[in-house]
């Protein structure tokens, strides 16, 4: 039995808290998952495991183990890499985190961008609005908005993104165009509850905060931005997220006197780990990316 194969079961069991989440994380059989991990006890004398009928948890050994084994598998893996790479170029899985909006508009064309540059890479894209465990799910690299305040992660800035004030022609000729941003109070407004403050609209880092209400409260930029096209009423998002809407002419800006309030894009990955170079690689080529695409 391959003491690798065994250590990626352990790695991926207890990481997830199942055998049968390990071996989808894998790409194996339950089965040849819970064995790679008996054989792993068998090998060293102790157990990992704790097995119940719903999860597995971890033994002190067990713990000892994971807090040094994925890193042992990056230095590998990246050793492997090294080697092979020279010869063949990048290959293996790259798993990357991302907001769904920005997962959709973005990372997921860029992923194909440069996966044609790689055709020996595959990518594992998960699209979450909550801030995933990237230890916990086994993610290489994440794309975040605003501050990282997880100590457990390092970051590289891609970029600045700002946020942009837009409603549709219709909605306007209805309504009347804000010249200030006080003059938001007296319109609808959509709602993004995955702003820190959705009800809160800043403009500027030293300009006025206005508090909006409305009928639409949505958990996704992009949907925001869609309302406000079909004449719901004003949106307040990310470029990203309006671009398209915008060079369509669907919607229009609105107070651009008024900056929008701006934010870090940020790459992630957990401290303390060699990052292999196909992750590295891929964080580069995205921030040539996002400068030649322009769409932060």
């Amino acid at each position: 039995m391959d003491l690798i194969d065994e250590l990626k079961a352990f790695v991926a069991t207890a990481q997830t808290g199942s055998f049968t989440a390990a071996a989808d994380h894998l790409g194996v059989s339950n089965r040849l998952t819970s064995k790679y991990v008996a054989e792993l006890e068998v090998r060293l004398g102790v157990r990992l495991l704790q097995r119940t009928t719903r999860k597995v948890g971890l033994t002190p050994a067990g713990e000892d183990l994971l807090s040094r084994a994925p890193a042992l598998l990056d230095d590998l893996d990246a050793l492997i890499g090294e080697v092979s790479e020279g010869s063949r170029g990048f290959a293996g899985v790259i798993r990357v985190s991302a907001s769904v909006t920005f997962g959709e508009m973005y990372v997921a064309g860029m992923l194909e961008r440069f996966g044609q540059r790689n055709p020996s890479l595959s990518f594992d894209l998960r699209l979450n609005d909550r801030h995933v465990d990237l230890a916990a799910e086994g993610i290489d690299v994440a794309f975040r908005m605003g501050r990282t305040d997880t100590q457990s992660l390092k970051a590289r800035k891609l970029g600045s993104f700002r946020s942009i004030l837009v409603a549709s022609p219709v909605y306007l000729a209805a309504r009347g165009t804000p010249r200030f941003p006080a003059d938001l109070a007296m319109h609808d407004c959509i709602l993004d509850t995955n702003r820190r403050a959705p009800r809160r609209w800043q403009f500027g880092a030293d300009g006025p905060a206005v508090t909006v209400h409305g009928p639409f409260q949505v958990n996704s930029a992009r949907a925001a931005v869609e309302l406000a096209a079909k004449g719901r009423g004003l949106a307040y998002a990310p470029r990203f997220a309006v671009y398209e809407a915008l060079d369509a002419g669907r919607v229009v800006a609105v107070l651009p006197d008024h900056p929008g309030e701006t934010g870090a894009l940020n790459a992630v990955y957990l401290e303390g780990r060699v990052l292999p170079r196909k992750v590295r690689a891929l964080i580069d080529f995205a921030v040539e990316d996002i400068k030649a695409l322009d769409i932060l």
